[in-house]
């Protein structure tokens, strides 16, 4: 039996949303339950826009950072911190959104999906370790002012918001022992999974009512994983304590799980039995990132072994975004998804 439904994770490559939304709703159709606008134009490279909105002194050094003072670091205030821009981009694509819906491009029970990185990952990537501590608040305060304006503007029963947790699993990695690269080290003290947890669910908490959806991810610098994964053990850790808080449970929509190309053993998909997916008034939809480009018997080789480990019914999906996927592969794997899945939803 074939999956059901498609998760296009994020990035598309496109010269505009609009563009891309109707590409997507005109090959998969049936298949999305919600359609990304393509992270387009600046946003093509996940985090890379943000870069700008810190003060010199505080980005990294390979990132064109000014030293430090000697004096220490210095301090900051809001002011300091540019707005993320991400609502702006949100509320500009959802309009186009809405105009394909009425032009009956994007069928009427299609969600708009906006798809942000946390904070963390953020500010792990870009920041000086000695002053992401004291920058955090303030980027975390414009996070919040960006998904309170979407959620004032867009319709709370006609978004999800997918956060994209990249450097949540490297932290982890890094906490287990398998990643020693220090610039994956978290930056905060205590347990590192609570931590995590706890910075994605303060976030959450600022928009209530809103759906929310989460895409676990290892990486995609240069189409490559910063650490292969030994089995989806640590992907279902993460999972599960987001699950287990209550405000975030209670409202996930899906989980999305990346499946490296060459993992087609029972071994990878094992661990997936201990996804706790019954939660007060949501059950959230798995989709496994089993689609690789020019690789359909692959990718039928990975969905039979994994319907033959895990308990329950999945949607497939690419490991990660398409924005840095060469343009001439995005036809293969819209063809695969289609190929592999059944409709209707």
């Amino acid at each position: 039996m074939k999956p059901t439904g498609v998760l296009m994770v994020g990035s598309v490559p496109g010269a505009s949303p609009k563009e891309v939304m109707e590409r997507l709703a005109r090959a998969l159709p049936g298949r999305l339950e919600a359609i990304p606008d393509g992270e387009t134009g600046e946003r093509w490279n996940y985090i890379g826009w943000q870069l700008q909105r810190f003060p010199l002194v505080c980005r990294r050094d390979e990132l064109g950072g000014t030293p430090v003072p000697e004096t220490g670091v210095p301090t900051f205030t809001l002011a300091d911190i540019e707005p993320t821009a991400y609502d702006e981009a949100a509320i500009s694509s959802y309009a186009e959104f809405k105009q394909l819906r009425e032009q009956n491009i994007i069928p009427s029970d299609v969600r708009f999906q906006v798809c942000l990185p946390s904070p963390y990952s953020v500010l792990i990537g870009h920041l000086k370790p000695e002053v992401i501590n004291v920058v955090e608040p303030f980027y975390e305060q414009r996070f919040i002012e960006t998904l309170q304006h979407i959620a004032k503007v867009i319709p709370h029963d006609d978004v999800v918001i997918q956060w994209d947790l990249c450097f949540e699993m490297t932290g982890l990695e890094f906490d287990q022992g398998r990643l020693t690269d220090i610039w994956h080290r978290p930056y905060f003290s205590g347990d590192v999974l609570q931590g995590l947890v706890d910075r994605v669910e303060r976030l959450s908490d600022r928009i209530p009512g809103v759906r929310l959806a989460f895409h676990l991810c290892y990486g995609d610098l240069y189409h490559r994983h910063f650490i292969e994964p030994q089995d989806t053990t640590l992907l279902v850790m993460l999972a599960n304590a987001l699950l287990a808080r209550k405000t975030l449970g209670s409202r996930t929509e899906w989980i999305h799980l990346p499946v490296p190309k060459g993992r087609t053993d029972s071994d990878y998909f094992t661990p997936l039995n201990g996804l706790k997916l019954d939660n007060p008034g949501s059950k959230p939809h798995v989709y496994l990132g089993v689609v690789h480009a020019n690789d359909e018997a692959g990718t039928k080789k990975r969905i039979e072994i994994a319907q033959n480990s895990v308990t329950f019914p999945f949607g497939v999906a690419t490991e990660c975004g398409l924005g840095r996927t060469p343009p001439e592969e995005i036809d293969s794997i819209l063809q695969i998804c289609k190929e592999v899945t059944s409709e209707p939803l």
